[in-house]
C-alpha cells in the first residue's frame, strides 16, 4: 500500500492539483497532510482520497477548513494525528510546536513521524522512529512530497515543478 505525504501547500492550488494527479497515477489513495493548508479550496482538491489533515501555524480560518474537510470526508486530527496502516504506526504533526514534536519523536511509540513547517526535506532516526519531513509545495526548491510504501517502509521523494 502506498501513502502520499505532503506538507505546506499554502493555497497553491495548481501545484496541489499536479501532486494529487501524480499520486493517483501511482495508485495512491491515502494522503497525510502535515499542515499549513491555508484555505478550504485546497482541502476540496483532496475529494475522493482518504486524507488525514493536521493544522499548521498558518491555518487561520479553522472553521472554514473543518467545514471543507467534512464536505470531502477527510479526517482532521487537529494538531497531532496518528494512524496504524498495514501494521505500521504513523504519527504526523506540523512541527511548529517544538515540545509536542520532541515528545512524539522521543516516545518510541511510532514507526514513522512526519512533519512539515521548515519547508526542507529531512530524514533521521530517533530510536525506532523514522522522522521525516517530506518537503513543501510552496517556498521550496525543489517542491517535493513523498510516497511511503507500506509495510516495507520504502520512501520515494518526488519533485514537482
Amino acid at each position: 500500500m502506498k501513502i502520499g505525504v505532503v506538507s505546506d501547500t499554502h493555497s497553491r492550488h495548481a501545484t496541489v492539483s499536479l501532486v494529487l494527479a501524480e499520486l493517483q497515477a501511482r495508485g495512491v489513495t491515502t494522503v497525510i497532510h502535515c499542515g499549513d493548508i491555508e484555505d478550504q479550496e485546497t482541502v476540496l482538491l483532496f475529494r475522493g482520497l482518504t486524507t488525514h489533515f493536521v493544522f499548521g501555524n498558518c491555518d487561520g480560518d479553522k472553521t472554514a477548513l473543518r467545514t471543507a474537510m467534512a464536505e470531502v470526508g477527510a479526517t482532521l486530527h487537529e494538531n497531532f494525528g496518528h494512524v496504524e496502516i498495514a501494521g505500521r504506526k504513523l504519527a504526523f504533526l506540523h512541527g511548529d510546536d517544538k515540545r509536542m514534536f520532541h515528545d512524539v519523536e522521543y516516545s518510541g511509540a511510532y514507526d514513522f513521524l512526519f512533519y512539515g513547517h521548515t519547508h526542507q526535506p529531512e530524514e533521521h532516526l530517533t530510536g525506532p522512529t523514522r522522522v521525516i519531513n517530506p518537503g513543501a509545495l510552496h517556498r521550496a526548491r525543489p517542491k517535493q512530497f513523498i510516497v511511503l510504501d507500506l509495510p516495507d517502509g520504502a520512501i520515494e521523494p518526488v519533485e514537482v515543478e
